[in-house]
């Protein structure tokens, strides 16, 4: 079956009716095609961004989901970008329509894939919630099965799209071989202003359903006006589309000629793969800098499609003057910007000697500006390989395309499961950058090798710098402080540091907890206050596991449940007895995500811990916020049972969690902790105990209270309990004068602020 591209060039014009509008062959639509494809790819990135938080609240906020996500977000890309250009010209061929109107069905049928995939989302939770822990093979099985069963058609849709839309302008007067270059930079603007408006204004405004409707709105637009291109016929008597010669031509880099082609195709995978697998790495190298919001990761996508999108405005100058850069040039360039980010990250170890703080702004922009050169070269040479491949043909810019993106359905994997887990980030940024020397080698083929050692001179010098010279913030911290212990897995990278009382917890380069008697009070303050005597206890979030430490002190059984397999494993790091509550029969650490833990189990608990990680605005962190949560935990917990949330020292999300949780439990008590730092939330469907600080220690036993007090100042355990009890205060004073203030999964209010602290909404 031949392709659109192939068809005879001697077609019979369409006529017009009295019905259908003529067009004169020098109105080209192009302007209207570029607002079409703009559209898209905004679309596009609001899908991928909601998509992968509705898919962290159904199948666990775990790395795993994320890199599932990502890839068979780019999987459903690559395959629809081959089939759209491989069935397109007989489709239209048989059937005598434009493919304008094929374009308008699949812009169609993603708008639907907004109500679609949420409920699919649902439906494959409930189908998971007797399998097995997050870590288990059988659950990241299936839940990548399922993943892929809810977005995987609808991301073929979106990949159609370019074939399908390419075809449409060879079906114009003067069609160029470069409308895939022009096509895609439309897309990657779009692409940039979806993922920074939804970060920044949309979904604080409106929640993450209604934009999901909002991106729908545009899909339904773009099919509505795609219908109208498609019933548009050219002037009878006008040339036949396929007799136009290109407007423009890609000055080819390498012969034409079938080798080169492969050779070509190659690199496209290699260059997608590579791209993707650093976008991985990056988000975890800068996470000290950019921290763990949801704000810095966009602003790195925001980063990458902008720097992309400004390539591919230059490639499209370029193209118009008829002086494209060389394919040797660019690989040589990709050499070099490969390992900027390393020498930023390294430039900003070295802030704080010049006066500025390590966190400040300059040190985010140089974060950010140093992924810039790498994606802008890419953004001129992606599009600039598929025009020379395709020369306009829809089923080889279809091919071309699904196989970038075929590297980058592998490369998030392959960083996040390989990489990441045996070596540092700068020490895979260094391996993921090598490729592009291979590849200059083989483009520069026509120079001499003198020539061509020279002329990578530069690249190798930042090569040697980035390896040799410059460290990663986990080399950073180990080389001044001792002593540290560094574990790695596929969700991320921990770090433990000091001695003593002076003991910290960094997961990706973010300071999680220390030593401090806040996370015992965690425990005994539910314990204490449950009126009989408790049995069980579920901790939700492990940590140092200090809080575990204490539950197990009252001889209950004790759950703890984990995200990241490698925190449990330096238990021993912050305890030198760690063993014997390891080997407690009565405790056990379970690895999942908390809120899946609860979902699938039918365990009820005397009193339930929670304790997110900090800060307040963490991502995903609303997840253990929010009034759906407290409802889960409410079914768990056995009659007169205790809730415990601890919400650090941001007042307002406090009050938005206390609202939530008052949303689920008719009684509820408030405590200032101790150091000054965070309030203890405790919450149960019963009135809780009022009790005197010397009522509240008789009702501990004696490992209890040694373990409140193991860490000072006082050994008076009254006085102790009595620091917090005597911080306590009404509820009242801590809720927002809004009623409509609380944090809930479609409006995650502690993590999208930036408006409300602005004072914009």
């Amino acid at each position: 079956m031949r392709s659109f591209a192939d068809t005879d060039k001697t077609v019979t014009v369409n006529r017009c009716s009295s019905a259908t509008a003529c067009i004169p062959a020098d109105r080209s639509p192009r302007p209207v095609l570029f607002l079409l494809f703009f559209i898209s790819g905004f679309c596009g990135l609001v899908y991928q961004l909601v998509w992968t938080r509705l898919a962290f609240a159904a199948f666990g906020i775990i790395t795993p989901v994320l890199s599932v996500v990502i890839s068979v977000f780019m999987l459903g890309l690559s395959l629809g970008a081959w089939a759209g250009g491989r069935f397109v010209g007989p489709v239209t061929r048989k059937t005598g329509i434009s493919a304008a109107v094929l374009y308008a069905a699949a812009e169609f049928g993603i708008g639907v894939g907004a109500f679609c995939v949420p409920e699919l989302f649902i439906l494959g939770q409930r189908l998971l919630e007797r399998v097995g822990e997050t870590n288990s093979l059988t659950y990241l099985f299936l839940s990548g099965l399922l993943l892929a069963t809810s977005i995987l058609p609808w991301c073929v849709l979106m990949g159609a799209t370019f074939p399908l839309m390419m075809a449409y302008m060879r079906e114009q007067p003067g069609q160029s071989s470069e409308s895939f270059s022009y096509l895609y930079l439309a897309n990657v603007v779009g692409a940039a202003l979806g993922i920074g408006l939804s970060a920044f204004v949309l979904i604080e405004i409106f929640g993450f359903m209604d934009t999901l409707r909002i991106a729908a709105a545009g899909n339904f637009t773009i099919a509505m006006l795609s219908l109208k291109l498609g019933s548009v016929r050219h002037v009878p008597g006008s040339e036949p589309p396929e007799r136009f010669e290109p407007a423009t031509a890609v000055a080819p880099s390498l012969p034409n000629s079938p080798s080169s082609h492969r050779y070509v195709k190659w690199l496209l995978f290699t260059t997608g793969f590579v791209s993707m697998a650093m976008e991985v790495v990056w988000t975890r190298a800068f996470a000290p800098i950019l921290k763990t919001q949801v704000y810095s990761f966009a602003l790195v996508v925001v980063a990458y499609l902008t720097s992309t999108f400004v390539g591919s405005w230059l490639y499209r100058r370029a193209l118009r003057n008829q002086k494209t850069c060389s394919i040797a040039g660019l690989i040589l360039l990709l050499c070099i910007a490969a390992f900027v980010p390393i020498l930023a990250e390294e430039t900003c170890f070295q802030i704080p000697k010049m006066g500025l703080a390590m966190d400040g702004t300059f040190a985010i922009l140089l974060l950010l500006v140093s992924i810039c050169p790498f994606c802008g070269v890419l953004g001129y040479l992606t599009p600039q390989l598929i025009d020379q491949v395709a020369v306009g043909s829809p089923s080889e810019a279809g091919t071309a395309y699904g196989i970038n993106v075929l590297g980058c359905v592998l490369g998030p994997l392959f960083a996040s499961y390989c990489l990441l887990t045996l070596l540092s980030e700068r020490h895979a940024l260094v391996l993921l950058g090598l490729p592009c020397f291979c590849f200059y080698f083989m483009a520069s083929s026509e120079l001499s090798p003198g020539r061509r050692l020279a002329s990578a001179f530069p690249a190798a010098v930042v090569l040697a710098v980035a390896f040799f010279c410059c460290r990663s913030f986990e080399e950073y911290v180990c080389s001044n402080n001792k002593p540290t212990r560094v574990s790695r897995d596929y969700a991320a990278s921990v770090i433990c540091v000091g001695h003593g009382l002076d003991k910290w917890l960094l997961i990706n380069g973010n300071s999680m907890t220390r030593l401090t008697p806040i996370t015992k009070f965690m425990a005994h303050l539910p314990l204490a206050f449950h009126k009989g005597k408790p049995e069980s206890a579920l901790v939700i979030c492990f940590g140092m596991g200090t809080t575990f430490r204490s539950a197990l002190s009252w001889d209950v059984r004790t759950t703890a449940v984990e995200l990241i397999p490698s925190v449990p494993k330096v238990f021993d790091f912050f305890f030198a007895d760690a063993q014997e509550f390891v080997r407690n029969p009565k405790g056990r650490v379970v690895i999942d995500d908390g809120r899946r833990f609860l979902n699938r189990t039918s365990e009820k608990f005397d009193v339930v811990i929670i304790d997110p990680p900090p800060p307040v605005q963490v991502a995903g962190s609303s997840l253990l916020y929010s009034s759906e949560f407290y409802r889960i935990v409410a079914q768990h917990l056995r009659p007169g049972g205790i809730i415990q949330a601890w919400v650090p020292e941001d007042f307002v999300v406090a009050g938005a969690a206390l609202r939530s949780l008052l949303d689920c439990f008719p009684y509820v008590r408030c405590f200032g902790s101790v150091e000054g730092r965070g309030v203890h939330l405790l919450a149960s469907m019963e009135p809780i105990l009022s009790c005197p600080p010397r009522e509240l220690a008789s009702r501990m036993p004696q490992p209890a209270q040694a373990d409140l007090l193991e860490w000072g100042p006082s050994t008076n355990l009254v006085a102790v309990l009595g620091a917090v009890l005597g911080n306590e205060f009404k509820p009242e004073k801590l809720l927002p004068q809004n009623t409509n203030v609380r944090i809930t999964d479609d409006q995650p209010y502690n993590e999208y602020y930036l408006l409300r602290n602005k004072g914009l909404w």
